[in-house]
């Protein structure tokens, strides 16, 4: 820091005083700093040089102050360090929704009571299957159903070895009806370039087109015939086995509640909260296997009619149209396609060749 220095004029101090210098004054030369600031008080005349003059005499400073951050206030600092102990504590903020934090922690609560449940459930129902495979517990059956069940399993896997089958038959006959219209092709393109055998090469030609023309007829025939039992063997089939696996589920956790009502029934030592707990469960199961179990007997029985339905007009499809070609009559083939409404694009079917007619 700069201090103030005040510099004293002895000739103007004794003029404005009025007062002159005795000899004796002049002999002792004191501190002319000390002798100036006791008196400062008697000189009225004494000049001072300002503060900026003396600050011109200071080095420049290069780096700028540094300022200092107040505090914070302690009141803030605790009101901090309570918010931060009521989060930690699980504390709610008070911005949010008491409502919503109430469904959350309902809906939490679901999901456990819910997992609880299927935990339980799995459990018994592992423990009735592994039961039933050791002989140690008995499983309710319904022998008439058993049987139907089975038989559709079984004419679901015969229907797709027939589904197998037909697309291997309609690929190959496809890759057949393909090479019979470029031989055709090639057949008619030698007639124009050898007139010795124009007549005979024109012959082959319009016999091919017209095998590949009849070709393309049986074929939407077939590809009619593989919709239709790929329909039946992987949707309508497939919907009822899925029923029967519901079924076969609950049937087994059925069998697991019964199991364990019956051993509460016969322990000598029950409490009758358990007791009423097992038959509640029990009864609740039971009626959902005997809803299931009604839901398999209706679609098995509405299956086998519309099985037999969609397989008399397919099967009657494919003779007709199978023996229709083979025998080459066309007329009974645009027939059959006729009958059962099947549609060909009017592009891929040329006219008929003067041999058809």
């Amino acid at each position: 820091m700069s201090q103030q220095v005040a510099y004293p004029l002895p000739q103007q101090a004794a003029v404005l005083n009025g007062d002159s210098q005795s000899p004796e004054n002049q002999l002792q030369k004191p501190d002319c700093h000390t002798s100036l600031l006791e008196n400062q008080n008697s000189y009225t005349g004494v000049a001072q040089l300002p503060v900026m003059v003396a600050e011109t005499h200071q080095a420049l400073s290069i780096f700028p102050r540094s300022i200092s951050m107040p505090l914070p206030n302690n009141n803030n600092v605790g009101s901090n360090q309570m918010s931060s102990d009521a989060l930690s504590a699980g504390g709610e903020l008070p911005g949010l929704n008491s409502n919503s934090s109430s469904e959350v922690r309902s809906a939490t609560v679901a999901k456990i009571e819910h997992l609880k449940n299927w935990s339980i459930s799995t459990y018994k129902c592992t423990k009735q299957m592994i039961s039933e495979k050791l002989g140690k517990s008995s499983r309710t059956v319904d022998t008439e159903l058993e049987s139907q069940i089975d038989l559709l399993r079984d004419v679901q896997r015969k229907y797709l070895n027939i589904l197998r089958l037909s697309r291997a038959l309609s690929s190959h006959f496809h890759h057949v009806v393909s090479t019979q219209q470029g031989l055709g092709e090639a057949f008619a393109d030698l007639a124009q370039k050898s007139p010795e055998l124009q007549s005979e090469f024109l012959c082959n030609a319009e016999t091919q087109r017209s095998l590949s023309r009849h070709g393309e007829i049986l074929m939407a025939a077939l590809d009619f015939f593989v919709s239709s039992v790929n329909t039946l063997v992987n949707k309508t089939m497939e919907d009822t086995l899925l029923t029967v696996k519901r079924y076969e589920a609950a049937r087994i956790e059925y069998d697991a509640y019964r199991s364990d009502l019956e051993i509460l029934l016969q322990s000598p030592i029950s409490q009758s909260n358990a007791l009423a707990d097992a038959q509640r469960a029990h009864d609740e199961h039971k009626a959902e296997f005997e809803k299931l179990r009604a839901d398999v007997s209706v679609k098995l029985r509405f299956l086998n009619e519309n099985r037999v339905k969609v397989m008399h007009k397919q099967l009657l499809l494919f003779h007709n149209a199978v023996s229709a070609y083979f025998s080459g009559n066309q007329t009974a083939l645009e027939a059959t396609l006729k009958q059962f409404n099947i549609k060909m694009k009017t592009g891929n079917i040329a006219p008929s060749s003067w041999l058809e007619q």
